[in-house]
């Protein structure tokens, strides 16, 4: 395989327009043949699809796909520029190509496999791009399996979604009502309030200690074990705010997430729970 060189890649890119990994890509598959190299990247619609690359893509949709047993489910974001192509069917099968091609990666699927200029992905997205006009992007995606039972909520007609990975579902219980209604409730809670961690004890030491210094800083001059008294105080508020099991119910707010999932068990005769979540807003991650 011929050595490229940064010069030659500054080149191409000069010359199509496409990304720097794109041509590098491309060089290199051609053996340093620069008329081999454009040709490939016209073939896979990245020296057309590269002129669009530098306009904002924060429109678009949370594609999302669930096992029918509740085994595996996949969020992924995908983005465009207007709201008017994400609603057109050839967005509409992009996503569904997308969320197939990770279903079939499974494991194996992660951030470098789906930025890999050579990789399915991204050539879904270069022929998207020259069909569509618009630049269009693949910035993240969620994928649990093989750790419980997943549930899915999607809000705002695909502008947000929510996967929840559950522990303690057994199939005595799996279809009964108040479980479809606790996997509900607990998904939008996640999409309306947007918590960061499922338990206090998943928030990070340094997270804390960040927040312990500023609620000092803000008592600074008070006996120390006042300071602490109201310290503590604070991170209660804290917690209310980033800890799922610590925020006030959607539905009751003198009600716990935790109590919320407290009586369900109850009434399920199991112990189900929250193990993780993921919350995706279109258009989040370029913000």
């Amino acid at each position: 395989m011929a050595t490229v060189t940064a010069e030659q890649v500054k080149k191409l890119r000069e010359q199509t327009g496409a990304g720097m990994m794109d041509c590098k890509a491309a060089l290199a598959e051609a053996g340093g043949n620069f008329e081999e190299a454009t040709t490939i990247l016209r073939k896979r619609g990245l020296a057309s699809a590269a002129k669009k690359a530098g306009r904002a893509a924060r429109e678009g949709l949370i594609g999302h796909w669930l096992a029918p047993d509740h085994s595996a489910g996949i969020l992924v974001e995908v983005n465009c520029e207007s709201d008017f192509v994400a609603r057109t069917d050839e967005f509409q099968r992009l996503i569904a190509d997308v969320l197939s091609e990770i279903a079939k990666r499974g494991d194996l699927a992660d951030d470098a496999w789906l930025q890999d200029p050579n990789g399915p992905i991204r050539k879904r997205v270069a022929e998207a791009i020259g069909r569509l006009g618009e630049n269009i992007s693949v910035p993240r995606f969620v994928r649990y399996a093989g750790g419980g039972y997943v549930g899915q909520y999607i809000h705002l007609g695909g502008k947000i979604g929510v996967q929840v990975d559950w522990s303690g579902v057994t199939g005595a219980i799996r279809d009964r009502d108040e479980l479809q209604t606790l996997v509900k409730e607990i998904a939008m809670q996640i999409a309306a309030a947007s918590p960061s961690y499922v338990s206090r004890a998943m928030v990070p030491a340094d997270v804390l200690e960040k927040e312990r210094a500023i609620y000092r800083a803000q008592v600074a001059g008070k006996p120390p074990a006042v300071v602490e008294k109201i310290v503590e105080g604070k991170l209660g508020s804290f917690y209310k705010q980033v800890v799922l099991l610590d925020q006030e119910s959607i539905r009751d707010p003198k009600t716990t997430v935790a109590e919320v999932i407290a009586a369900a068990n109850r009434a399920l005769g199991a112990a189900v729970g929250v193990t993780r979540f993921a919350r995706l807003r279109v258009g989040e991650a370029a913000a």
